[in-house]
C-alpha cells in the first residue's frame, strides 16, 4: 500500500499537474484502489468543515498585509537604513539583505513576498557596487526563507492548522531561531567575504548622523511586529484577529506614505486572492487526501513501520529530516508539508519530542527546500526579478547558506530549549 502510494504520487508529479490537483488525484486513486466504502462521497463534508475554521481566516489576511506592505514603500526605506548600520561590515549590502529581509519578515509571513520586494530593492546595487553577482543574489534568495520563520508565519498558521498546535506557541517558538538563522546568514557573508574580499564589493559609506535619522525608517516594521505579535502575546488577540489588525495598520501606513488609492488596493487585493486560493484550495484537498490516508490505514501502516525499525528517537527524527531532505528538491513547500505532517507528527510526538519544537523544525526543512533545486521556489523569484543570466548562478550562490541551515538545525536537536524557552516562558 505505501509503495503503491509513493509511486503513484510520483506519476501524477511527473504529469506536471497543479498540486492541488495532484493531491486530490492521488485520494480519489487511493479511495478507488484500497478504501471499502466511497469515501470521496464526503469530500463535501470536509471542504466545508475545514473551510469556515477561522483560524484558515489568517492567511489570507496575513497576505493581503504584505501585499499592502509590498506596495506601500516601505521596504526601500527599511533598505536604506540597514545599509547605513550595516554595509561597513564585510560583505557590505549583502548584509543590508539579510537585515532588510529579517525586518520585512516581521511584517509579512510570507517567504515569497519577502524574498521578492527585497530583491526588487536591492539587486541594483550588484553592478553599481561591484559585488560577486551570485552571492549577492544567493543572500537575496537565502534572506527571502526568513519570511516564514520570524513571526508572524503563514507556514506556522498551517502546520498549526492541520496538527491542532498553538499558533501563538509555535510563533514565540519561531523567534529565538529567526534570529540564529539571520545571524549565522550575515556569518556566511562575513566569512565568505574575508576569504574573497573581492566578492564584498566598494563599500558603502555612512556617518553616525545618517544612521540615528534613518531609525525612524525602521519604525514601520517595528509598529507592524508589535502589533501584530505583541497583541497575540498579550492575549488581547487571537492569530486571526491579530492579522486583521496588521491590515489596518498596513492600510495606514501606506496612507502615511502617500501611496494609498484605489489602484493599490486593487492590485494587493488581486495579489492576495491569487495566493490565498492557491494555498486555501491545497490545504482543503490535502485535509480530503489525509482522510483517504487515515481510513484506508495507511497512517497506521506508516508508524507501525517506522516503529518497527527500532531506532533511537534522535535517529528517527534524523531520518525523518534527510526524507524532508529530498522531498524538497521535488515538491513545492505548501504540499510537502500538508502532505506530511499529518503522517509524521503523531510518529514524533510518540517518540517524545514537543510538537512545538517539531514544527519549527519543519519549517527550517521548508526554508531549505525553498533553496533546493530543481525545485528551489525563491530561486526562481529571484532570477524573475533579475531578468537576464543562468538559473545556475542562483543555485550556486545559495550553496554556503545551507551550511547555516544546517547548523540551525543541529543546534535545535542538540538544544530543543532554543525553540522551546519562550513558549514555556509566556504560556506555561
Amino acid at each position: 500500500m505505501l509503495t503503491t502510494a509513493f509511486l503513484a504520487l510520483l506519476v501524477f508529479i511527473a504529469l506536471g499537474l497543479p498540486m492541488a490537483v495532484v493531491l486530490g488525484f492521488l485520494g480519489l486513486f487511493l479511495d478507488v484502489t484500497f478504501a471499502f466504502l466511497p469515501l470521496h462521497k464526503a469530500f463535501g463534508e470536509i471542504f466545508w468543515a475545514h473551510n469556515i475554521d477561522f483560524v484558515l481566516a489568517a492567511i489570507p489576511l496575513y497576505i493581503l498585509m504584505g501585499e499592502i506592505i509590498l506596495r506601500a514603500g516601505i521596504a526601500d526605506r527599511m533598505y536604506n537604513s540597514m545599509a547605513h548600520w550595516l554595509s561597513w561590515l564585510p560583505g557590505g549590502l549583502m548584509h543590508a539583505n539579510i537585515g532588510t529581509c529579517a525586518a520585512f519578515a516581521a511584517t509579512s509571513g510570507s517567504s515569497v513576498a519577502t524574498a521578492a520586494t527585497i530583491g526588487v530593492v536591492g539587486m541594483p546595487q550588484i553592478e553599481r557596487r561591484g559585488y560577486n553577482e551570485r552571492l549577492f543574489l544567493g543572500s537575496l534568495a537565502a534572506g527571502g526563507t526568513l519570511g516564514i520563520l520570524i513571526p508572524p508565519s503563514i507556514n506556522m498558521i498551517v502546520y498549526g492548522f492541520l496538527t491542532e498546535t498553538s499558533v501563538p506557541r509555535l510563533y514565540s517558538a519561531g523567534i529565538i531561531p529567526g534570529i540564529l538563522l539571520t545571524a549565522f546568514y550575515m556569518a556566511v557573508i562575513l566569512a565568505s567575504c574575508l576569504l574573497r574580499p573581492e566578492w564584498g564589493g566598494r563599500p558603502e559609506r555612512s556617518t553616525w548622523g545618517r544612521r540615528l535619522r534613518s531609525l525612524v525608517d525602521l519604525v514601520p516594521p517595528v509598529i507592524l511586529f508589535l502589533l501584530v505579535v505583541g497583541s497575540i502575546y498579550a492575549g488581547w488577540a487571537t492569530p486571526t484577529e491579530a492579522a486583521a489588525l496588521g491590515v489596518v495598520a498596513a492600510v495606514g501606513l501606506a496612507a502615511w506614505n502617500r501611496r494609498l488609492n484605489t489602484a493599490m488596493l486593487r492590485e494587493a487585493a488581486e495579489g492576495t486572492m491569487r495566493t490565498a486560493a492557491m494555498m486555501i484550495l491545497i490545504l482543503i484537498v490535502a485535509f480530503f487526501l489525509n482522510f483517504v490516508l487515515a481510513s484506508i490505514g495507511l497512517v497506521t501502516v506508516v508508524n507501525n513501520f517506522i516503529q518497527g525499525l527500532g531506532l533511537a528517537p534522535m535517529t528517527t527524527v534524523l531520518i525523518i529530516i534527510g526524507i524532508y531532505v529530498v522531498l524538497g528538491m521535488f515538491m513545492e513547500t505548501l504540499a510537502m508539508v500538508v502532505l506530511t505532517v499529518p503522517i509524521i507528527t503523531p510518529v514524533v510526538v510518540a517518540l517524545g519530542f514537543d510538537p512545538v519544537w517539531f514544527g519549527i523544525i519543519i519549517v527550517i526543512m521548508s526554508e531549505t527546500a525553498l533553496l533546493t533545486p530543481p525545485v528551489g521556489m525563491l530561486c526562481y523569484v529571484i532570477q524573475g526579478i533579475r531578468g537576464r543570466g543562468e538559473l545556475t548562478d542562483i543555485f550556486i550562490g545559495v550553496t554556503p547558506f545551507y551550511g547555516a541551515l544546517a547548523a540551525l538545525i543541529g543546534l535545535l536537536l542538540a538544544f530543543p530549549e532554543l525553540a522551546l524557552f519562550l513558549p514555556r516562558l509566556f504560556y506555561g
